[in-house]
């Protein structure tokens, strides 16, 4: 899909001066080319991309995709052109119903272009394993699928081919660990977190989360509590990060924002 933005604060590297004034188009291939991640040693290089509206609802009837748009849906299949690998909770790996992480074959050949392998790695966080063999990904022969979990069981058969990354600590999973495996075992230099909330919040708290894009969407959801998924009692509404309070909050600075049909796209780094 051929998209295009405008740049109200134009991308910058982490170290130099801006290549464009603001106000110029700029399309998704172009801010995607200019992006660039630092290569860590001990663990992956994480970048957290999610969607909310604009009064802070990052799901809507338990999804996320009623929230987006159409450069947000580019913009969420471009970033998985960059990267090694992309990381989800399980809960939604089957809300969401995933799929093929590159699907297309114009894709594929970016990240070919790119010096990448045909796919990301695609890594589920789930400490139960009860995972549904029939979402699309693991019901796919050609996937290649890490499972981080503190749980020494293993899931039914499926087709998709599993990798174990046990990391456990306290009976939890020990998520600093599990992606320094992924580094050294599958070479992940670059990792892209899709979600969910809960997720996210566990990166921002471990100091894991290095890099956010963020699109904001213009439509106000409302709801402070929301039916979940499964037609249960009513939850409190999700914003992107769900996890205790951050003392002292962190801190985040802008490297880009754009606009395309009034969906703003934020690109923050996370200062250390």
């Amino acid at each position: 899909m051929s998209v295009d933005f405008t740049a109200l604060l134009p991308p910058a590297p982490p170290d130099g001066d801006r290549a464009r004034k603001a106000g110029a188009r700029i399309s998704l291939e172009q801010f995607l080319d200019e992006l660039s991640f630092r290569v860590l040693e001990q663990r992956p290089y994480v970048l957290l991309n999610m969607v909310s509206t604009a009064d802070g609802r990052a799901t809507i009837d338990g999804r996320s995709g009623p929230i987006g748009g159409s450069a947000d849906h580019a913009l969420f299949h471009g970033l998985r052109t960059l990267v090694d690998g992309v990381l989800v909770g399980a809960s939604t790996l089957r809300t969401e119903r995933y799929n093929r992480i590159v699907a297309e074959a114009t894709q594929r050949t970016r990240r070919h272009q790119r010096g990448l392998g045909e796919e990301p790695l695609a890594c589920v966080v789930s400490a139960s394993l009860a995972l549904d063999a029939s979402v699309p990904l693991l019901a796919d022969r050609s996937a290649r699928v890490a499972i981080l979990t503190p749980s020494d069981a293993t899931i039914p058969d499926v087709a998709a081919r599993i990798f174990y990354v046990r990391a456990a600590k306290d009976g939890q999973l020990d998520l600093r660990a599990a992606l320094g495996q992924l580094r050294t075992r599958f070479a992940v230099r670059t990792l892209l977190c899709e979600g969910g909330p809960h997720l996210a919040g566990e990166l921002v708290q471990n100091g894991l989360l290095d890099e956010l894009f963020l699109t904001l969407a213009p439509k106000l959801a409302a709801g402070d509590l929301v039916s979940d998924a499964h037609g249960g009692h009513a939850q409190p509404a999700l914003s992107i990060i769900s996890a205790p309070a951050f003392d002292p909050p962190v801190q985040l600075e802008l490297a880009s924002l754009l606009e395309s049909d009034s969906y703003l796209f934020l690109h923050y780094r996370v200062r250390r």
